[in-house]
């Protein structure tokens, strides 16, 4: 496909060179009416599939209605409603009294507030980060992001982070608690106390690598003892993706900030949240603001899918059946050839990665290749792009689940016999 207007820096147009003129629930359409089954759902933004009708249909008639577009942070019909639901149907049923702050639509502006307000609160500067993170790639939230491919062209100013070994990684497991005690508890460490800790419980990008709920533990009570805020980015791993509303309820633990935006915009509509413990809602008026705070239809689709599927309570119909998916896709990768052959399978819920990587003569990016040429759009992450992340929508029918299953098990299957040059 000739691209000639468009910068180099596009990157997903590379990987699945088609044009898309249509989607719905979990497929997508091709100008040459070819379809494709989403294993990648907008990158975590779509956990309720593309144009789900019941919320299309709420957004339509906002619009007839001559609704707010546009509101700033005024009080509107849209964002009230969006308030209820989220206490309603998320906080009150988790026992959970987090104050909602709007930011500029995207997940880096979400990282940069809790950023900023972890220093307001503690006046302290330094933040612990982890390697394997992505945070963003703005400049505070790039300080957290570990990826050197990121990072490039601005290393020289960016600081005010630590980044500690995440508990596991290409290489191997780590005792991430004893290192950052070390450098907290001696005062002759050279390292600053910090104001947070930032962390993603289920990493992304970095290759699909889960924190242990012990570890998530130690650190809630470590960071408590010192006085440091505990941040969890939760913009592609809430929200549903990992079997639960926010990631971190498997370990029982309340951080005192947590960032979300992707899917909470309900409809693939941009928008992003801190959730803030109310002792530490210090802002002054309009301390962190952005004129596209308030996004007055991702606040109704949002809205909308809160109700929707989370209306039930935590442990509901919608969360059972993600489980019951996610349990199918580990079944399915488990039992592959190339996990006989060394392949590492990681993830909770519908987030999942198989790490190619010990595989010989296996690349990922050949394997995604090859599945968007049969019919599937499927991803890859990690440091070197070695892992296949899998992250349909949470919706997907148990149909296209095990189709897209196949065409991907298929492809590997081909790669390991040589069938096929991956």
């Amino acid at each position: 496909m000739p691209q000639t207007t468009e910068s180099e820096v596009r990157s997903y147009s590379r990987s699945f060179p088609t044009i898309f003129t249509a989607a719905k629930g979990d497929v997508l359409r091709g100008h040459d009416g070819s379809t494709y089954i989403d294993f990648l759902a907008g990158a975590g933004t779509l956990n309720y599939g593309h144009n789900p009708e019941t919320v299309k249909r709420r957004l339509i008639d906002y619009l007839e209605s001559d609704g707010l577009t546009h509101g700033l942070d005024l009080t509107t019909s849209a964002k009230l409603e969006f308030l209820n639901a989220f206490t309603d149907c998320v906080l009150e049923p988790r026992g959970l009294g987090y104050r909602v702050q709007f930011c500029g639509p995207t997940g880096t502006n979400a990282v940069e507030a809790a950023l900023k307000l972890a220093r307001l609160v503690t006046g302290r500067t330094n933040v612990i980060a982890f390697s394997g993170a992505f945070h963003g790639v703005s400049t505070g939230s790039l300080a957290a992001t570990a990826s050197n491919y990121y990072r490039s062209g601005l290393h020289t100013i960016l600081g005010g982070t630590t980044h500690l070994p995440y508990p596991d990684s290409p290489l191997g497991e780590y005792d991430t608690m004893d290192l950052l005690r070390r450098l907290v508890e001696d005062p002759g460490a050279g390292t600053a106390k910090p104001a947070a800790v930032l962390l993603e419980t289920v990493q992304g990008e970095g290759g699909v690598y889960v924190a242990p709920t012990d570890f998530l533990r130690e650190l809630r009570e470590f960071c408590d003892r010192h006085q440091i805020l505990l941040i969890v980015d939760d913009i592609q791993a809430g929200c549903g993706r990992t079997g639960s509303f926010f990631s971190f309820e498997r370990a029982g633990i309340e951080p005192d900030l947590i960032t979300l935006s992707k899917s909470i915009g309900g409809y693939g509509l941009p928008m992003a949240v801190v959730l803030i413990k109310p002792q530490y809602d210090i802002w002054r008026p309009g301390q962190h603001n952005g004129t596209f705070r308030g996004n007055q239809l991702a606040f109704v689709a949002a809205a909308a899918v809160l109700r929707e599927y989370w209306a039930d309570g935590p442990d509901g119909a919608f969360v059972t059946a993600v489980r019951g998916k996610g349990r199918e896709v580990a079944r399915r990768l488990g039992a592959s050839t190339a996990v006989q052959l060394g392949a590492r399978v990681r993830g909770l819920g519908l987030m999942w990665g198989l790490d190619l990587s010990a595989v010989p003569d296996v690349s990922a990016g050949k394997v995604s290749h090859l599945c968007f040429d049969r019919g599937l759009i499927v991803e890859t992450c990690g440091r070197d792009g070695e892992v296949i992340k899998i992250l349909p929508p949470l919706t997907i029918s148990d149909e296209n689940l095990s189709q897209g299953l196949d065409i991907l098990l298929d492809v590997l299957q081909c790669a390991v016999d040589g069938t096929s040059a991956a």
